[in-house]
């Protein structure tokens, strides 16, 4: 996140989106976990090992929400940025923040969580040695570029911007003023740790310790993690049941299967293949709602193929050779929306969505694709090849939809293949390596409920998620320009003019917009997907 994003207009986005939300429940059926009160739920292996600052897809990000508290929270039923760790931030300037922290809480060893554990684990998470994917979380802070050179090794060990007062009270300098800056601080990068994370590291990744509600009983790559109850959690958001215990599974298919056979108690990801299915079976056990959530296929742009020259032409032409009403409608029985632009309609019109900004490029018209692909000199070697991990999400079949449309389409024959990764972690990691050569899933769920964190992470050059290596020098300028507008009106008017230059340029390919689904057991009552359409697993009772 780079420049200044002030209150005014941040204010006006959060709201619109709060309020575009919903949280589901209910009373309910099926499945056992083990033990007395324990959840039982389906789970996709995380990329990486779950340290804060170095998990930013959703599956390590589940296990994080159930582990960690911050200095803020988002509330799970409106998103509001509610204070959690702390008990004020204040500022004059909007750059210059102190933070104070309330008395009694501690990690789940016992050991207090004070000023020195957030200010530790910021320094860590910023550390270019350390190599974690939050890193430019921490890239306002005055210091960081010290800390985290774009080459050669860093001249410190912490960033200047950040400096330990007393226990209790640290103080942030920023590079600028960014006035809702507190409002970013309950995303899970911003988590404090405990000094065992630092002194046993390797220990500490087997088995995390926390101050969350849970704490880790067992971890076990490639099959799951058993997650209890801490009954010394301070917080006010304790526990309502025993624990979760986080089951992976390859195939989402096979996950609802169990759920209905008594066998698990909670599926977030309602494959596909069983919508037609799930009103019928689970009844009122049945969530689905809108949800901060945007499906998408990037292109590699790092790939001269695909960039060159004219590329634009072709990457728009396949983008309207994608049906996407009859894919939503068909294969997700419309819990997915045709996307018409790069964000959420749960932000809200005066929150940045807009159902005009992507306009033709996003309409289906068979005849301009071909148009278009032959006008930008044709697909890369005559074929495109789409990739995606295929254990959640029931992404083998909406690829095969989206690929059978796109050959329809230009009328060439096969020349839309799939090329399937069977785990989310081999994906990423490939993603996030650079080395995949054609059109790959980019989903997006949003971090906090605002428009800048739909456009400026994944587009923005160098921005941490930008995987397709995007770069406009003029979508940048506008970007800082949003960023440092009071405005309201006038800032969402400048991203989306920043939107339609990634129209132009189409350097991802909007797909749809996707709700949180889940289907739970009858075991289970007060289940509720958050704003990101994650479990509020504290909350869920057992009976």
């Amino acid at each position: 996140m780079r420049g200044a994003t002030h209150a005014k207009w941040a204010a006006c986005a959060m709201a619109v989106a709060l309020a575009a939300t919903a949280c589901g429940g209910g009373d309910g059926g099926g499945g056992g976990g083990e033990g007395a009160g324990v959840i039982s739920s389906s789970w996709g292996d995380p990329q990486n090992p779950l340290e804060p600052a170095n998990t930013n897809e959703v599956q390590g990000g589940k296990v994080l929400d159930m582990l960690f508290r911050g200095l803020k929270r988002y509330d799970p039923k409106t998103g509001a940025a509610n204070n959690m760790l702390a008990e004020k931030i204040e500022t004059t300037d909007s750059q210059n923040f102190t933070i104070t922290l309330k008395d009694g809480w501690k990690f789940s060893n016992d050991e207090p969580v004070t000023a020195q554990s957030f200010v530790d684990a910021w320094n860590y998470g910023a550390d270019v040695r350390n190599k974690q994917n939050n890193a430019p979380f921490f890239s306002d802070i005055v210091g960081y570029d010290a800390l985290h050179p774009k080459t050669g090794d860093p001249r410190t060990k912490t960033m200047s911007g950040l400096v330990v007062k007393d226990a209790k009270t640290f103080t942030v300098a920023l590079k600028g003023k960014f006035s809702t800056w507190p409002e970013t601080l309950g995303y899970q990068a911003f988590s404090p740790l405990p000094k065992s994370f630092f002194t046993d590291h390797s220990g500490w990744l087997n088995k995390p310790v926390g101050n969350g509600p849970y704490t880790v009983d067992s971890y076990t790559k490639g099959t799951g993690m058993k997650l209890r109850k801490w009954d010394g959690y301070p917080g006010a958001d304790k526990a309502q049941n025993g624990g979760v215990d986080l089951k992976v599974y390859t195939d989402n298919n096979t996950a609802y299967t169990d759920l209905i056979s008594g066998n698990l108690d909670l599926v977030d990801d309602v494959p596909a293949q069983q919508l037609k299915n799930v009103q019928n079976d689970l009844g009122d056990r049945y969530i689905n709602q809108p949800a901060l959530i945007i499906q998408t296929l990037t292109f590699p742009l790092y790939d001269p193929q695909w960039s060159k020259a004219g590329m634009e032409k072709v990457r728009q032409g396949i983008s309207r050779a994608i049906n996407r009403d009859e894919i939503t409608k068909q294969i997700f029985r419309d819990t997915r929306t045709p996307a018409k632009d790069w964000t959420s309609p749960a932000l809200g019109d005066k929150g940045g969505f807009s159902a005009t900004v992507c306009g033709e490029a996003c309409a289906f018209d068979p005849a301009e694709a071909k148009k278009l692909v032959q006008e930008g000199g044709g697909l890369p070697g005559g074929k495109v090849t789409l990739t995606s991990n295929v254990d959640t999400g029931s992404h083998r079949e909406w690829m095969d939809a989206v690929c059978n449309s796109v050959n329809n389409a230009l009328g060439e024959g096969p020349v839309c293949t799939v090329n399937p990764i069977g785990t989310f972690a081999d994906f990423r990691n490939q993603q996030s390596a650079f080395k995949l050569t054609g059109p790959f899933r980019s989903g997006w769920q949003a971090d906090y409920p605002l428009i800048q964190n739909f456009l400026e992470p994944l587009y923005y050059t160098g921005a941490s998620s930008n995987y397709g290596k995007f770069s406009n020098p003029e979508f940048d300028k506008l970007v800082d320009q949003a960023n440092q507008e009071s405005d309201a009106a006038k800032a969402t008017a400048t991203f989306r003019d920043a939107e339609k230059i990634l129209a132009e340029q189409m350097p991802s390919i909007p797909l749809w917009y996707q709700n949180g689904s889940a289907g739970y057991s009858e075991r289970l009552t007060d289940v509720a997907l958050n704003q990101f359409s994650v479990p509020v697993y504290d909350q869920i009772k057992v009976s």
